[in-house]
C-alpha cells in the first residue's frame, strides 16, 4: 500500500510517517522503481503501536525504547513496567506544572476588575516576571 492508504489504515499522517522515518523510529520504507513508498501489514501494525504511544504521550525516544522491546520476545517485563512507572512520574510533575500555572492565572483572572481601566494584574505580573529573567 502507498504511504496515503497506510496513513488511513494506521490512523497516522503521511506527514508523521515521512516524520517517524526520518528520525528513524521506523524503517524506511521500500521504494517502488518510480520512487512511491510501499507498506505491508507489518508497517501498518507497527504504526499503529506508534499511534496509540503518542497518544499516551510518550516521546520519540520513549517510543523508540518501547518498540525495540515490544520487538524483542526475549524482553523481561520489568523494563516495559519501569519505562511505563518513569513516563507516569513524568506525567505527574507535568500535571503539577499545569495546575500550578492554573492557579495563578486563576487567581490574577480573579484580580483583574476586567472594566474600561487601564489597571490589570494580568499584564502587571507577566510584565514583572519579564524584567526578572
Amino acid at each position: 500500500m502507498n504511504i496515503g492508504e497506510a496513513a488511513a489504515a494506521s490512523g497516522v499522517s503521511a506527514k508523521m510517517i515521512r516524520y517517524y522515518e526520518r528520525v528513524g523510529l521506523i524503517p524506511a520504507a521500500h521504494r517502488t522503481e518510480a520512487g512511491y513508498r510501499v507498506y505491508g501489514d507489518a508497517d501498518v501494525h507497527t504504526l499503529r503501536f506508534i499511534r496509540r504511544a503518542r497518544n499516551l504521550g510518550f516521546s520519540v525516544e520513549q517510543m523508540r525504547d518501547l518498540l525495540a522491546l515490544w520487538q524483542d520476545r526475549n524482553r523481561a517485563s520489568a523494563r516495559v513496567k519501569a519505562l511505563a512507572l518513569s513516563h507516569i512520574e513524568e506525567l505527574d510533575n507535568k500535571i503539577r506544572e499545569l495546575q500550578t500555572m492554573r492557579g495563578t492565572l486563576e487567581h490574577l483572572a480573579r484580580n483583574c476588575h476586567g472594566d474600561h481601566r487601564p489597571d490589570c494584574p494580568i499584564l502587571a505580573d507577566l510584565a514583572a516576571d519579564a524584567t526578572a529573567e
